[in-house]
């Protein structure tokens, strides 16, 4: 039985390389191996070969410095993060959460064989992860420090450990995320909030990667006697790997003692949390006057409530709404700088710094996207949109509105603040605003025009509208390709006619092409709505 749910675990995990969501069918054969290779070149080719080179970049200094240790310190805490966040959401789906939870548990199966195909399922994972940046830095160091009975056993035991450490972290913390979970109204702000912080963290420390390993070659001996000083478990923990018997035996040990209390309590607490629905607000009744919504702003909260529900849904189609804040306050500290810059490589071109920082905005604005997927989002249920008594252009225009409103909000602060900041006349200030909030206009027109004709309607998972639709490629590769041409045409020829004049023209042939599809998406693209 238990290798029956392993196997189970194992094919929801990788689900997709097999099943088309987006088709509602099985993969064909060649698919699916293009899929497994595809895997194999990201996780072997790509995240192993980034981090061989920092092995490469690392163990050489250390290993000549007899600090061989610091650096296993260094690669075990990096796969332990790696791995961790890897497989803590898995564990918080797979383990705690899991739909299927109340089915299993209903059969005359185990509950501790069900927990434990969750957790070899939870430690394959992780292990995986882990081992992208471990194994590659134990090969180096057995190849520049090297090989001895005592570095191969305790390299590998230090292996095994560091994948153990992964899923008992990724135990804990999946045990957090599925507590705070159940006492959560709406899950998807959280789960976006977390993902950005991840996203963030990922981009400063990749951007400060070369500055961490000069700093931490030039000064390892003195980050050497500090860790030796005020963390003693971290010595010894990289000590293992190094090779010492003793250190090995000591976390081996410790390891195994942590690992059995972790599974007590998790087969204690298991049962209590899969088959918990979350806690239960009461509230006492109090009457209230309804307020009557028109049928526009019905559909519009409807539209809302659908992008806010989903993470997945923000996550992809929303980052313009963030980015274009941060860049705002950012050319309000820096926006001084960055214009004379601008202006020292465009010196033949005048306000070249205007159109270009236009030219900026109106890509970051292409990264809201949501009215390219909102049609398709209905999927089978689409017949209910069409049988309401609502006009198929209402329904469209609703669609559009949401990203006309959480786009052009988030524009607007941000030309704001970039014209604070840039040197020019009045009119080109005006015009830099103007041009920024049409090009947002132009988008959410191109968008649901794009989405409309290119509907998928069979998906199973909501990823596949979302991030595996050719209306999504088309609409953010293609809202780039439109924005730029006006960038480019300026110093190539754009700007004789001046920045002020040039952008008016830009304005208005965005504004007529907007109104065009409007037109059309209330006439055709109603009717093609309702034949869908």
């Amino acid at each position: 039985m238990l290798k029956v749910l392993l196997k189970k675990q194992i094919a929801e995990v990788f689900r997709s390389y097999f099943y088309d969501a987006k088709k509602n069918r099985m993969r064909s054969k060649g698919a699916i191996a293009a899929w497994i290779i595809f895997f194999v070149v990201v996780m072997v080719g790509v995240l192993g070969g980034m981090f061989t080179a920092l092995s490469l970049s690392l163990c050489g200094a250390l290993a000549q410095a007899g600090m061989g240790w610091l650096f296993f310190v260094l690669m075990g805490l990096i796969a332990i993060v790696l791995g961790a966040f890897g497989s803590v959401f898995n564990t918080y789906s797979g383990l705690y959460l899991a739909k299927d939870n109340d089915l299993l548990l209903s059969m005359p199966i185990p509950v501790k064989t069900v927990i434990a195909s969750r957790l070899i399922n939870v430690y394959l994972m992780g292990a995986m992860y882990s081992s992208t940046a471990l194994l590659p830095a134990v090969i180096v160091y057995w190849i520049t420090g090297g090989l001895s009975a005592a570095k191969v056993i305790c390299g590998l035991l230090f292996m095994l450990m560091v994948t153990v450490i992964v899923l008992l972290l990724s135990c804990i913390l999946g045990w957090v995320v599925a507590k705070i979970s159940l006492k959560l109204k709406n899950k998807s702000f959280i789960t976006v909030l977390i993902s950005l912080v991840f996203i963030g963290a990922y981009y400063f420390f990749y951007f400060k990667a070369s500055d961490f390993v000069r700093d931490i070659i030039q000064n390892a001996e003195t980050y050497g006697n500090r860790i030796k000083g005020a963390a003693y478990g971290l010595y010894l923990f990289g000590r293992m790997g190094d090779g010492s018997w003793a250190a090995a035996g000591i976390c081996t040990a410790v390891t195994a003692v942590v690992s059995l209390l972790v599974w007590r309590v998790l087969s204690r607490s298991f049962l209590k949390i899969a088959t918990s629905n979350g806690a239960a607000e009461k509230r006492r009744y109090v009457e209230k006057q309804a307020k009557e919504r028109s049928v526009f702003g019905a559909m519009l909260a409807k539209e809302f409530w659908r992008f806010t529900a989903s993470a997945n849904y923000m996550l992809n189609c929303g980052l313009g709404i963030l980015l274009l804040p941060v860049s705002g306050v950012f050319l309000l500290i820096k926006g001084r700088v960055i214009c004379e810059a601008i202006g020292d490589v465009f010196s033949s071109r005048p306000d070249a710094a205007a159109v270009l920082l236009c030219t900026l905005f109106c890509l970051m604005a292409c990264m809201n996207d949501m009215a390219a997927p909102s049609v398709s989002l209905e999927g089978k249920s689409i017949w209910i949109p069409q049988s309401l008594p609502v006009e198929p252009k209402t329904v469209l225009r609703a669609k559009t509105a949401v990203q006309l409103i959480l786009t052009e909000i988030p524009m607007l602060f941000a030309a704001v603040c970039a014209v604070i900041a840039l040197p020019g006349s009045a009119g080109l200030k005006v015009m830099f605003v103007i041009t920024t909030l049409v090009a947002a206009a132009f988008m959410a027109m191109f968008d649901i025009t794009i989405g409309l004709a290119m509907p998928i309607l069979n998906w199973t998972n909501e990823t596949a509208p979302i991030k595996q639709s050719g209306a999504v490629t088309l609409a953010l590769l293609g809202g780039w390709g439109i924005v730029v041409i006006p960038g480019i045409l300026y110093l190539l020829i754009g700007w004789r006619l001046g920045a002020v004049t040039y952008l008016i023209v830009w304005s208005a042939i965005m504004a007529v092409i907007s109104l065009l599809l409007l037109r059309r998406l209330d006439t055709k693209g109603a009717a093609a709505f309702r034949m869908l």
